[in-house]
């Protein structure tokens, strides 16, 4: 019964953090305002700048964000115990992840859509501006570089999955013809599009079982099977991301929005009914996990740099600074695309929290209850690869659909899909994020003519590439990794670059509230703070460990990150002292717009 009030009382914090805090950032802080310009109209162009509505914007958002973050994050950070998990996940998303996010979010819309970077120029100077490029830059290189390799990977653990995540494509083509050009009742084409999804879902697990591996693609020679997967995800993603938005990016994470909330709906059912009904469905991870061996590292700070997702997360700035600010088509929107969407990937991470307590200890490899998780958590599963660092999540997930009356491998497809899509929302968004980069970037230096979004989504595709085929022999030398697991070298950076570029994120929200005058700026300034001092905390220790284990890439790739987020910051600082009030944004020069809009 502890899980079900556990489940309860996190959700019912949530919805009323919503309706309390978001409403007043909203309306006290941001004041948002429904005659305000927005960049979607005042830019329209059909391909990135396009009105969109509340509810559609809130699913594409949503995926984008999420991608495997917050199921893998809280898998790993719950070794610590799942009272420091929760607490950081309710209380960090709510006052820190969900500001950072819809702060964000508003100060692009009323910067004509642009990236948090370029906003840094106008609210800090041209210096910051080039230095969070930088670290974007990277940030997402890495990104793309390893999520081709992370969806072959859940493909090989869980082929059944295959089918439906490319039978998404065009089901989401499919969508975005009825909506937009044949004005179909939404609610309607949503209905049919998700309900084919899962047409394909129990087709892929159907498949699986009578021809196991008739979807996976074998071994090509010298090229491994993840290596093949890896160039097809990134020409599909170069595809994606030069299409018009509303082509395929946003059905596809809309429709992929709609299965996250059916999985969660039947996780929450999961749990409602194994309270009742299930013998042991219990919390089997201690509340503080005092049997920690020499293989885990500190809970302070590494905790908050593990779990990231579920509570706050850089990349999240990018996305609110990048796709959805373009098609938002009214301000107040902006409190349930960004606000609420980070409370829901808060929900999502407690679910998962469950999963890996509750769920797992129903039974795994003959083990129950508290022995069941201490087997599997006994040794720091962080260093482990991704299958075994998602083992936990879809084992729990499926022992608690087994209440429900899922078949064991049913519930194994619908984790794999669900996995597998939200990494590909991740890929698609990333790549045209990167695009959005390299366009500002070459604006900025005269360049234009590599700016266009077929150039520049080249550039952010064969520079992806680059890394994850390339790789460092015991001499040093870079040479051709035909397994497509380049990127693997330099993804132990990508946990503290993430948390940098939040606290980064959040220094320009802080500067952007500060010109407005008054205290406002304390409610993105302190949780900066925070975020500054644990990610700079864990970056050292990350950097010591590197240097022992004379990881040179890592040493030097995570030593220039760390220099240019403490320059950044010390600019910021400079700045913050001297800065005078500026009452207009960019938009909000030009006349109110009617407010029937």
């Amino acid at each position: 019964m502890e899980t079900l009030l556990l489940m309860l009382g996190c959700g019912a914090a949530y919805l009323l953090a919503y309706h309390t805090y978001g409403r007043f950032l909203a309306r006290r802080i941001f004041k948002l305002r429904v005659d305000a310009r927005v960049p979607s109209h005042e830019r329209r162009d059909g391909v990135d700048y396009v009105p969109t509505r509340k509810g559609i914007i809130f699913g594409h958002h949503f995926t984008s964000i999420a991608g495997t973050g917050p199921i893998v994050g809280p898998a790993i950070g719950i070794i610590w115990g799942w009272l420091p998990a929760i607490l950081w996940v309710v209380f960090g998303s709510i006052l820190m992840g969900a500001v950072h996010d819809f702060g964000a979010l508003v100060v692009s819309l009323r910067n004509d859509g642009k990236s948090i970077s370029e906003i840094a120029a106008r609210y800090i100077n041209p210096r910051v501006r080039f230095l969070f490029f930088v670290v974007v830059f990277l940030a997402l290189l890495i990104i793309i570089a390893i999520f081709g390799l992370v969806i072959a990977t859940v493909f090989s653990l869980y082929p059944e999955s295959v089918i439906a995540v490319w039978l998404e494509i065009p089901i989401a083509i499919g969508l975005s013809y009825a909506i937009y050009k044949k004005n179909a009742n939404v609610l309607l084409s949503t209905i049919i599009a998700v309900s084919l999804m899962y047409v394909g879902v129990g087709l892929g697990a159907w498949l699986e079982h009578i021809k196991p591996g008739l979807f996976l693609i074998p071994d090509l020679g010298k090229m491994p099977a993840t290596g093949t997967w890896t160039i097809i995800l990134l020409i599909y993603a170069w595809i994606a991301s030069t299409l018009p938005v509303t082509t395929l990016l946003q059905p596809r994470d809309y429709i992929n929005a709609w299965q996250l909330f059916i999985m969660m709906v039947i996780l929450v059912l999961g749990v409602t009914v194994s309270a009742f009904v299930t013998d042991g469905f219990e919390l089997s991870a201690p509340a503080i996990n005092t049997k920690l061996d020499a293989t885990v590292p500190p809970l302070l700070p590494m905790m908050f740099v593990t779990i990231a997702c579920g509570a706050i997360s850089g990349f999240h700035s990018l996305v609110a600074g990048g796709t959805s600010p373009k098609q938002i088509s009214c301000e107040p929107d902006a409190q349930f695309v960004g606000y609420g969407s980070m409370l829901t990937e808060g929900m999502l991470a407690v679910l998962v929290i469950l999963c890996v307590t509750a769920g797992f200890g129903l039974g795994h490899d003959g083990l129950t209850g508290s022995e069941a998780w201490y087997a599997k958590y006994k040794t720091w599963i962080g260093g482990q690869t991704l299958g075994d660092r998602l083992q936990p999540v879809v084992v729990g997930a499926a022992n608690m659909m087994g209440s429900l009356g899922i078949p064991q491998g049913l519930g194994f497809a619908i984790m794999g899909v669900f996995i597998s899509s939200f990494a590909g929302t991740t890929l698609d968004t990333a790549v045209r994020i990167q695009r959005y980069v390299v366009g500002e970037l070459t604006e900025d230096l005269k360049v234009p003519v590599l700016g266009n979004r077929w150039t520049a989504t080249t550039i952010a595709v064969i520079t992806a590439a680059l890394l994850a085929f390339t790789n460092t022999n015991e001499q040093g030398h870079l040479v051709f990794n035909a397994s497509g697991k380049g990127a693997l070298r330099l993804w132990p950076l990508f946990g503290t670059t993430n948390q940098l570029l939040a606290a980064l994120a959040l220094l320009v929200v802080t500067m952007y509230l500060k010109r407005k005058g008054g205290l406002k700026f304390l409610i993105a300034a302190i949780p900066c703070v925070i975020m500054l001092v644990l990610t700079s905390w864990s970056m050292v220790i990350n950097l010591q460990t590197n240097y022992q284990a004379k990881k040179w890439p890592l040493v030097i790739v995570g030593g220039g990150v760390f220099l240019l987020a403490i320059w950044m910051t010390v600019e910021t600082v400079v700045i913050f002292l001297t800065s005078r009030v500026i009452d207009a944004d960019p938009l909000e020069e030009l006349p109110l717009k009617p407010k029937d809009g």
